[in-house]
């Protein structure tokens, strides 16, 4: 098994399950144990300084929270790019990685953006790569760019287009495609 650790889980036009339906989740960690990832294009109605004050200083203001995923949505989950890539606890590519738990005041001036999710997406024991046997999920490289972009909605159909091909096509596909 390759790890996809770094990667990009585009859903498929074929994914309905309303938790991941038109998604791009940043997969952080794949392994024999499983996966874990956050989805990257669900901002939710809320800021972080209202819902996470310790985490506003991480963020600009007004930035909001973001819904990670399905698996425990009331835990916090920072994602950021480091000056120093060894300061994340999980580095997933690049300098971009994940810290756990409390922010020491030293990570905070190795930060230079980050996005807090609520919650992530996880999956067990070759639970990932049955969804991919379905073809649920199209596979990207992710960029730096993705992770931090100013226009999480249009994610989906920006990786997809950037894609070509077929893909260019899928990204016009409406997220309810009774509507077209």
């Amino acid at each position: 098994m390759e790890s996809l650790r770094g990667s990009l889980l585009i859903s498929s036009g074929s994914l309905y399950d309303p938790n991941f339906r038109h998604t791009v989740v940043l997969v952080g960690e794949h392994n024999d144990e499983g996966a874990l990832g956050v989805v990257l294009n669900r901002a939710l109605d809320v800021t972080v300084e209202r819902a996470l004050p310790p985490l506003a200083p991480m963020v600009p203001p007004g930035a909001l929270v973001f819904h990670g995923g399905p698996v425990q949505p009331e835990g916090a989950v920072l994602l950021a790019e480091f000056v120093h890539p060894e300061a994340a606890d999980l580095l997933v590519f690049d300098s971009v990685g994940f810290v756990v738990g409390e922010v020491p005041a030293a990570i905070r001036e190795s930060v230079l953006r980050a996005r807090v999710f609520a919650g992530y997406s996880g999956w067990g024991p070759g639970q990932l790569e049955a969804e991919m046997a379905s073809n649920s999920w199209i596979i990207e490289p992710a960029r730096v760019e993705d992770v931090f972009t100013d226009a999480p909605d249009l994610l989906w159909s920006r990786v997809l287009e950037r894609k070509g091909g077929e893909y260019r096509t899928l990204s016009r596909m409406p997220f309810d495609p009774s509507m077209n």
